[in-house]
């Protein structure tokens, strides 16, 4: 399997979704909640955005 790079685009979404998550499970800034579990969705989606950027080329 062949793994390239994200662009920093990419890495900053990632990025900034994982910093969400962060500050939603431990409540610095009231964060609403629009589903269940939001933390982990938000994180899951932050790794999945990241794995997309490695494995698809030009991301």
């Amino acid at each position: 399997m062949r793994l390239n790079p994200p662009t920093i685009v990419i890495f900053l979404i990632s990025f900034i979704l994982a910093i969400l998550a962060l500050i939603s499970q431990m409540g610095f800034i009231p964060v609403p909640r629009y589903i269940p579990h939001q933390n982990f969705w938000l994180a899951m989606t932050a790794y999945l955005t990241l794995m997309v950027g490695n494995l698809v080329r030009g991301l």
